[in-house]
């Protein structure tokens, strides 16, 4: 009787300790958030912090539209335009010729 002893006390702790390592995974139903349909969608952006002075006051000092509607000078559009004019012939003399296909 003495051999039976300890294996009905293995078997006692066995059967005591399997339900300890029982699931190890718990089924909850899933989370629905659904929210008012009925209210309009809004984003409303608040700044956290106030603007440093002087970050965006007033006009930037150079402006590129200050710059493309100022007066333009007669006299110098005209040399502008000679100029433009100059480069694009000197570009086309030192320029390769192009390429031509030679006729068979």
């Amino acid at each position: 009787m003495t051999a039976r002893r300890p294996l009905a006390l293995m078997l006692t702790i066995g059967c005591l300790v399997l339900p300890a390592f029982g699931q190890d995974r718990a089924e909850i139903d899933p989370t629905k958030i659904i929210g008012n349909r009925e209210l309009p969608k809004v984003l409303y952006i608040v700044p956290w912090k106030k603007p440093l002075p002087g970050d965006l006051a007033g006009r930037p000092p150079v402006s590129v539209v200050d710059e493309a509607l100022a007066p333009v000078d007669r006299d110098v559009f005209r040399r502008q335009v000679r100029y433009d004019k100059l480069e694009r012939e000197h570009a086309a003399a030192v320029a390769p010729p192009a390429a031509t296909p030679a006729a068979h």
